[in-house]
């Protein structure tokens, strides 16, 4: 197996814009993409612009009448009604979207084949990780899960096992769905609890089919929680887990959203932590899956100050030269931001949390404290059914 990684990337994934004034700005993967080359962070790496998938690759997750309706809006966008999810606040139809979105999930496919055949080790997409789509339907800004069909490539190259581990701070509803009775798929999403935040899914109590008990896990936090309580809740359920489970191929989201100045969630997460579980996740994927290791985005809507720190630490991680937090981020980039934005720029790689700090969970638990009592929930739920003790 080679040891380099790949970088995925192609310019034409900005192209991926539901419009003016909604959430997901595009500016944030030209950012990220900007940063990633100020900071040499891909240095090493093999950066590969993958063709868009096809429709039978499309197929492997997503029903053949939805994706002829993206078609549809693709090439007239004053078509969509909100049927399927397309047209809607959240979703709205643009001009090319079914080939944008193609183009997406082409990366994310093509990064899953690399790892999976031995052309690289590790392989990032932060344009990916668009993990809400339905198999006939788009949800919450995704119209192609990308994720789910990396997955279903890697099945259908004869993977056995594959763990798909998702940070965002929303569920990650849409690959748990699409693996729901699947047990060669495990799924693990930590996120805000779905009472305080869309998609309002994710209890712990939601555990797989009947015949794949204990492939989804959901970890569901409560709103507020921070630094400390995000990496004890990671490292209470997410090694234990893989351990026990031994995938071949480790695919993780990172949406940044967790960040506690992302404007659409409530949880207070620094980039420091969320530095911190992209390092616990490439050693987790030495530990537990030979290395293979694809990494993803996802949603993150603070698209100055938090994605693209974010992310460019994940794209160094994965090239095997991670970037000190104390950096100091260079001036030609803090001037392409306000250029593009009209907004300052950050000054450094770091929130000033680091080295972040975390109870370990073999040291006791508070069954009074809220956080604490969200472990306690998903052990007792799901690790009984893959055999290990709550």
């Amino acid at each position: 197996m080679s040891g380099r990684a790949q970088l995925m990337w192609d310019e034409a994934v900005t192209g991926y814009d539901f419009g003016r004034d909604h959430p997901m700005d595009p500016v944030r993967l030209a950012l990220t993409r900007g940063l990633v080359d100020a900071l040499g962070a891909a240095r090493g790496m093999d950066v590969v612009a993958a063709r868009a998938a096809g429709e039978s690759t499309l197929r492997l997750v997503h029903r053949e009448d939805y994706v002829e309706a993206v078609k549809a809006v693709s090439a007239d966008p004053a078509s969509a009604d909100g049927s399927y999810g397309l047209g809607t606040e959240d979703d709205p139809a643009f001009a090319g979207m079914h080939e944008v979105s193609a183009l997406i999930a082409g990366q994310s496919v093509a990064a899953a084949e690399a790892v999976w055949h031995g052309g690289a080790l590790h392989a990032v997409n932060f344009a990916g990780g668009l993990h809400h789509a339905m198999p006939g339907a788009a949800s919450g800004f995704c119209v192609y899960n990308d994720p789910a069909l990396a997955i279903a490539r890697l099945l259908e190259l004869g993977a056995e096992r594959v763990a798909y581990v998702d940070v965002d701070v929303h569920h990650g509803d849409g690959v748990q769905a699409a693996f729901w009775e699947d047990p060669r798929v495990l799924t693990i999403s930590l996120h805000e609890h779905p009472r305080t935040l869309f998609p309002q899914t994710g209890w712990p109590e939601e555990t797989g089919a009947e015949d794949a008990e204990g492939s989804a896990v959901n970890v569901a936090l409560p709103a507020g929680t921070g630094d400390a309580g995000w990496l004890r809740a990671f490292h209470a359920v997410v090694p234990e887990l893989l351990a026990g489970f031994r995938p071949q191929v480790l695919v993780t989201q990172h949406g940044a959203d967790t960040h506690f100045e992302d404007p659409l969630a409530h949880l207070a997460v620094s980039l420091d932590a969320q530095r911190a579980v992209q390092l616990a996740c490439h050693e987790l994927a030495h530990q537990y899956a030979d290395g293979r290791w694809v990494a993803l985005g996802g949603g993150g809507y603070a698209v100055v100050d938090v994605v693209p720190r974010s992310w460019t630490h994940l794209v160094a991680i994965a090239a095997g030269r991670p970037v000190e937090p104390a950096t100091v981020i260079p001036e030609s980039w803090r001037q392409e931001v306000y250029a593009r934005t009209r907004q300052p720029a950050p000054m450094r790689m770091t929130d000033g949390r680091w080295p972040v700090s975390w109870k370990d969970w073999e040291d006791g638990y508070d069954p009074a404290d809220r956080l604490d009592q969200a472990i306690v929930a998903v052990r007792r739920a799901a690790f009984p059914l893959r055999g290990l003790l709550a």
